[in-house]
């Protein structure tokens, strides 16, 4: 059950900031063996930190720096969410999930106070802490010749002297790794990188978001052909199957002889991909779209349009000054 964070923050940050009760598991997980690999080996170095740092003492020989963070990088809907909802689950701990984007619309100015009251909350329900879309909070710090570059530099400065002090584990969950401020490398223990599920992996990904016994499949479908013929993500196949089970819904006819047909999945498939497609496009993009003659011609009409407006009101201008 997710707890908005209202007395810390406001009632308008419940977006933004959640409590979370985990119930998602590694069984629900569908990885990459290296992936695997190296979250089972984070796993380790969290549930080993109180012999290490405690029982055998390298707690008092570097009381700094002893915060178990984490960097989840790779593309969206390849399971950085769920995995960090399954660390916390298999610690027996809440999750504390901040959505840093959100977080710093709402709070212009308070930011950085902000970000301290996490890791306070952090250590008081001894939760993992998992930043969303961790590059907005982590990027690179600039000379501060404005006042929002100042203050994301002053975000950053306290998010370092949180760490430093921290003794609970850190998540952050990024598709941009690249814009890290270079301060964190140190204070980040094991980098996970999250890469698109190969053949295998897609198959067990369609097979597992359906429901084992109650979702009702005809007998023309075949994972197998999905998962070879369209390269996606875990969360576009989750999309996929959702529309599928949807437009299998709408059709005519009692519920009791619908069923979920190969003709579902592949439209499913197909308009999740069409709609990632129309979201890459750009107007001045001509290579993105799919018809490029026309896009260059409307484009130089657009041009000519300008133009001609751009004329006419110099030629006003003239005009006036007659």
């Amino acid at each position: 059950m997710a707890i908005p964070l209202a007395s810390l923050f406001g009632s308008g940050a419940r977006r933004a900031i959640e409590s979370i009760e985990p119930r998602r598991s590694f069984d629900d997980v569908v990885l990459p063996p290296s992936t695997r690999r190296t979250l089972d080996q984070a796993l380790v170095q969290i549930t080993s930190y109180d012999l290490v740092f405690n029982r055998w003492g390298l707690g008092e020989r570097h009381p700094t720096g002893l915060a178990l963070a984490f960097n989840f990088a790779g593309p969206s809907g390849t399971g950085k969410t769920i995995c960090a909802e399954a660390i916390a689950h298999a610690l027996g701990r809440r999750l504390l999930v901040v959505r840093y984007a959100e977080l710093e619309s709402m709070w212009v100015g308070e930011t950085p106070k902000n970000v301290a009251a996490v890791f306070r909350m952090a250590r008081d329900q001894r939760a993992v802490l998992f930043f969303d879309e961790a590059d907005a909070i982590a990027s690179r710090r600039t000379a501060s010749g404005h006042s929002f570059e100042r203050e994301a530099n002053l975000v950053v400065n306290v998010l370092l002297q949180e760490l430093e002090s921290f003794r609970g584990v850190v998540i952050f969950a990024t598709n941009l790794a690249a814009n890290f401020d270079p301060a964190f490398e140190r204070r980040i223990r094991t980098h996970v990188l999250f890469e698109m599920p190969g053949v295998d992996q897609r198959e067990q990904i369609w097979r597992v978001q359906l429901h084992p016994t109650l979702t009702p499949l005809a007998g023309d479908v075949d994972f197998r052909v999905l998962a070879e013929r369209y390269e996606v993500s875990g969360g576009d196949i989750r999309n996929a199957v959702l529309k599928a089970a949807l437009a299998a819904a709408a059709e005519p006819g009692r519920d009791s002889t619908k069923a979920l047909h190969q003709r579902h999945f592949e439209d499913g498939i197909r308009d999740v991909i069409a709609g990632k497609l129309v979201m890459r496009q750009s107007l001045f993009d001509v290579t993105a779209l799919p018809d490029t003659v026309p896009a260059r011609s409307n484009i130089i009409a657009i041009a000519l349009a300008a133009a001609a407006v751009l004329l006419s009101l110099v030629a006003l201008v003239v005009a006036l000054a007659r």
